[in-house]
């Protein structure tokens, strides 16, 4: 197979899922199914970004990870249809019918909401059918300001704010994931993890990024759960393509000892002796060169 599980992780952000797209960051119903498509026919297995950023996720010999990630809570992303379903088009929907017809392409994601999420006044309903159907929910502050230009204080009530949001509307759920607005961190950089405000307290085991590279793997030495870099699904042509998904995807097809394969084994870390990606100190007992 090739193992190698101190290779490159894709972990790709999507924003609106829109007929009319209006910025880079917005994809077509049609685009974002082929890109789905080309990812199970590449024997990418999605993995949520707590399963990535943990480590903890069992996908099969020769497949590799990818992690679905979505910011802004937007309709286009999720709503319901009459029966409770998620409507047509969205990217959810889209989302579960490549699953059906690629089994073992996992249908999970991960959902980074600000206040309300999908435009419902509590969010209730939307989050609840994402929780309990294996979707991760993250944090993405009330407000969504840059958290650089705003006192500590400040980005502590934002991050814990929205956290009550989250699990007032779904109660015991545990948010272990943030995306940072803008891709900025607050001036003090722990408290994107770690904070409190208001009676509540937050933290999170990963941290999204912007960026424009894959991310490594969690077993890598180079793996900082407080700075994930994430790649913007884009097409070939556009503002900065070679920084979006289709060039990334592209690259990592054309030298596949970049990316990170599994072994099927999740206690254990593979990884050809050729390459010269190395393993954490906590990761170390665990690693097999071959």
């Amino acid at each position: 197979m090739r193992a190698n599980e101190l290779g490159d992780v894709p972990v790709l952000m999507y924003h609106r899922i829109t007929d009319v797209p209006e910025s880079v960051y917005d994809r077509t119903p049609a685009d974002f199914r082929a890109e789905l498509e080309r990812l199970a026919a590449e024997g990418y297995v999605p993995v949520t970004a707590t399963e990535y950023a943990s480590g903890r996720f069992d996908i099969p010999a020769g497949t590799h990870p990818v992690v679905l990630t979505f910011d802004d809570g937007s309709v286009t992303q999720f709503t319901s249809d009459g029966s409770g379903r998620p409507a047509p088009g969205t990217a959810v929907s889209i989302l579960l019918e490549v699953a059906a017809a690629h089994p073992g392409f996992r249908p999970v994601a991960t959902f980074y909401v600000f206040n309300p999420p999908f435009e419902e006044p509590t969010g209730a309903r939307g989050l609840k059918w994402l929780h309990d159907n294996g979707f991760e929910i993250g944090n993405h502050t009330l407000d969504h300001p840059n958290l650089g230009q705003v006192s500590g204080a400040q980005a502590q009530q934002q991050i814990a704010g929205m956290q009550r949001v989250i699990t007032d509307a779904v109660p015991g759920l545990v948010v272990r994931s943030l995306a940072l607005p803008l891709g900025v961190h607050p001036d003090d950089e722990k408290l994107a993890a770690d904070g409190s405000a208001d009676g509540v307290t937050y933290h999170h085991d990963s941290v999204m990024l912007v960026g424009s590279n894959p991310a490594p793997s969690p077993w890598s030495a180079d793996f900082d759960p407080a700075n994930i870099p994430r790649v913007r699904s884009q097409g070939p042509g556009g503002q900065e393509a070679g920084y979006g998904s289709t060039a990334w995807l592209d690259k990592l097809a054309a030298d596949p000892e970049r990316r990170y394969t599994s072994d099927g084994d999740p206690n254990r870390v593979s990884a050809p002796a050729s390459v010269s990606e190395q393993p954490s100190a906590a990761a170390q007992a665990q690693v097999y060169r071959y």
